[in-house]
Formats: C-alpha cells, sequence, structure tokens
C-alpha cells in the first residue's frame, strides 16, 4: 500500500495551525477582560446644584447654546468644577433631575444623573422646555465619566 507522504504532513500541519489559532483566540478574549479597568471608589464628593442666577456667564452662554440636545460638559474656573447634564428638547415642562451619584475613583470623576418626569396627573402647560443640571463642586484635574 502506498501513502502520499505529502498529504499527511500538510494535514498535520493544517491540524496545527488551526489549534494555535484557537489557543491565540483563546489568550486575546481572555486578555480583554484582564484590560478591564475596576472603578475603586475613593470618596463622595460633596457639591451644590445651581440656579441659573449663579452659573458663570460664561457656561450659561454654553448651555444656550446646546440646550435643544442632550449634551454633558464640564467647564472649570480654576477654583470649581462644573458638571453640566442637559436632556434635550421635551414636549411639556415639569421636569426636574436628580442626581444619583457623585464621587471620585482612582481613575476620574463618576456623575450620574436621572431624568424625573412632570408628575402625572399634573396638568402642564404645552410649552417645551429643556431641562438641564450645573453641579458645581470641588476643582479636581480629574477625567469625569458621565453615567
Amino acid at each position: 500500500m502506498k501513502f502520499h507522504y505529502p498529504y499527511i504532513r500538510m494535514t498535520e500541519r493544517l491540524r496545527k495551525a488551526g489549534l494555535l489559532a484557537i489557543l491565540a483566540a483563546c489568550l486575546l478574549l481572555g486578555g480583554c477582560t484582564m484590560l478591564r479597568e475596576e472603578k475603586i471608589k475613593l470618596r463622595d464628593l460633596d457639591f451644590t446644584v445651581l440656579g441659573e442666577e449663579k452659573i458663570p456667564e460664561q457656561l450659561k452662554a454654553i448651555i444656550e447654546e446646546k440646550k435643544t440636545s442632550p449634551f454633558q460638559i464640564t467647564y472649570t474656573d480654576n477654583e470649581n468644577l462644573y458638571i453640566c447634564v442637559g436632556y434635550g428638547e421635551q414636549e411639556t415642562g415639569g421636569y426636574s433631575i436628580a442626581v444619583d451619584e457623585l464621587y471620585l475613583t482612582d481613575t476620574g470623576v463618576i456623575v450620574s444623573t436621572t431624568l424625573l418626569g412632570p408628575e402625572a396627573g399634573a396638568k402642564e402647560n404645552g410649552t417645551p422646555s429643556c431641562p438641564y443640571i450645573v453641579i458645581k463642586t470641588e476643582y479636581l484635574e480629574q477625567n469625569v465619566t458621565f453615567e
């Protein structure tokens, strides 16, 4: 019986190459989860929610330009950090915004807010509104992550 030697050698090579490819894919996929950073909460940040009259003029102008669309911006005057979140144009008024979390991690500042709608059954005028919030906190040279 005659064996076709080059065919067997090629099949073994392909099998080894396939196994190496599978092994490399497993290592790469496993490595991605290892690189994911855990955010370690260092401390909650004290903050104040500003009324329109307390917002710095430059920041007020920026908000005025952006308020009809959802936005997330930060602003600093080198004394304070201002974190602004806008929810864009809504059909009616009566909305409010809650600050769920504001804290410092080892990688930056985390902020989380929620848009709260008008109370059920409340008669709202049909005038559209553009709800936004301006949060004033201590000056930090950290990246801000909006969640």
